[in-house]
């Protein structure tokens, strides 16, 4: 049985269409734009290459991240582990060091690139990477019978990290890596790891956590987001992603299949491995529904169900959207990202400057297949 489950959604909504664009920059065959209001990086190439670019083209906002994050913020801050504590600067050395054997080579050459690009030291770009193992967070799907037009629209809202400032450095990453599936990653200036993203083959994911924290002797949740991004051809595929791998903490997810219409919410932690089905239920998710997965906690679940009940069998994406209105998202939403999977368009809204939950913003529309097509 999953245990402790934390909000995930899987939903869609229609508000922003796609507006204008400026190209910013280029480098190599990477080039950074602003999509009506959003910051779009394009990579392609190999990891190094990609990892290169991301640093030329976002060097002033990987730095100011990563100054706040590693100094500002971060350093010195104290963190208890049961009777231990530790700062959270000597915890992310500790855990890079446990999870070093488990990342394969070519992230760590795309983080070389990273720093390379933006003239930061590597271990600074590899500290950052790996903070996403102290937090955790939120997802949800609906298909077939549960949508007007029978799509597919897999929702995720992100549920931390406000008040680090990560929203001033949000970025919508389009990369084509050499060998690999295209994706979407929905992220932050510096980081080459995934919590919410889809790919050209139609699979998307988006991450929640719950407890488990110190077990990271693993390959990082972030990473293997990203794996399954870049290799992952079907639901199936993506699943064994997760499943093949050392796993770290305690970690829930929705994954979702737009060629075959299904989705499923998983549980991969450290010492679990479990898919629960739209249909099936238990004792932390006692209300199952029909072509839906609804995955929350408390309150949250109930409202989220309640909503999905109410509305079952017409959401569009206008109406999908609505679904990760509060209290579902929380005050401190930081992202929230809807991907209509069978036709690869997807939505991405932002928290506000001052910590305005991510809920409460304008969304911007956007399409991969358009995205991988363009030209600076």
């Amino acid at each position: 049985m999953m245990r402790k489950v934390f909000s995930c959604f899987i939903i869609a909504a229609c508000l922003a269409t796609a507006g204008w664009a400026e190209t910013l920059a280029r480098h190599g065959r990477g080039w950074l734009e602003r999509r009506d209001g959003s910051l779009v990086l394009h990579l392609a190439g190999s990891p190094y290459e990609m990892g290169e670019q991301h640093g030329v083209l976002l060097k002033d906002h990987i730095q100011k991240n990563l100054d706040y994050l590693l100094r500002e913020k971060g350093g010195d801050e104290v963190i208890e582990l049961g009777s231990i504590k530790m700062t959270a600067g000597d915890i992310i050395r500790l855990i890079v060091g446990l999870q070093r054997q488990h990342v394969p080579a070519h992230y760590w050459e795309e983080l070389k690139g990273v720093a390379a690009g933006a003239g930061t030291p590597v271990a600074d770009i590899e500290a950052a990477n790996f903070i996403p193992e102290l937090f955790h967070c939120s997802g949800f799907a609906l298909l077939n019978s549960a949508t007007s037009g029978g799509e597919l629209l897999h929702g995720r809202v992100l549920d931390y990290g406000v008040e680090d400032h990560l929203q001033d450095h949000a970025v919508v990453i389009v990369a084509e890596p050499e060998g690999g599936v295209p994706f979407v990653n929905i992220g932050y200036a510096g980081f080459i790891g995934s919590v919410t993203g889809m790919n050209a083959e139609r699979i998307s994911i988006g991450e929640m956590g719950g407890g488990g924290v110190g077990h990271w002797n693993g390959m990082p949740m972030a990473l293997l987001v990203r794996e399954a991004l870049q290799t992952a051809r079907s639901l199936d595929e993506a699943l064994e992603v997760f499943r093949s791998r050392p796993r770290t903490c305690e970690y829930f997810y929705v994954v979702a299949d737009g060629e075959t219409k299904e989705a499923v919410g998983m549980e991969a932690s450290w010492d679990r491995f479990e898919v629960l089905r739209p249909g099936e239920s238990n004792a932390l998710l006692p209300r199952p529904l029909t072509d839906a997965v609804a995955l929350s906690a408390g309150d949250r679940y109930h409202h989220l169900v309640d909503r999905i009940e109410a509305g079952h069998g017409k959401f569009d994406a206008d109406s999908a959207l609505r679904l990760m209105d509060r209290p579902v998202a929380m005050k401190s939403n930081l992202h929230n990202a809807l991907f209509e999977t069978t036709s690869l368009r997807f939505w991405v809204a932002n928290a506000g400057p001052n910590g305005e939950p991510a809920a409460e913003q304008n969304y911007h529309r956007f399409d991969l297949q358009e995205l991988l097509s363009s030209k600076p």
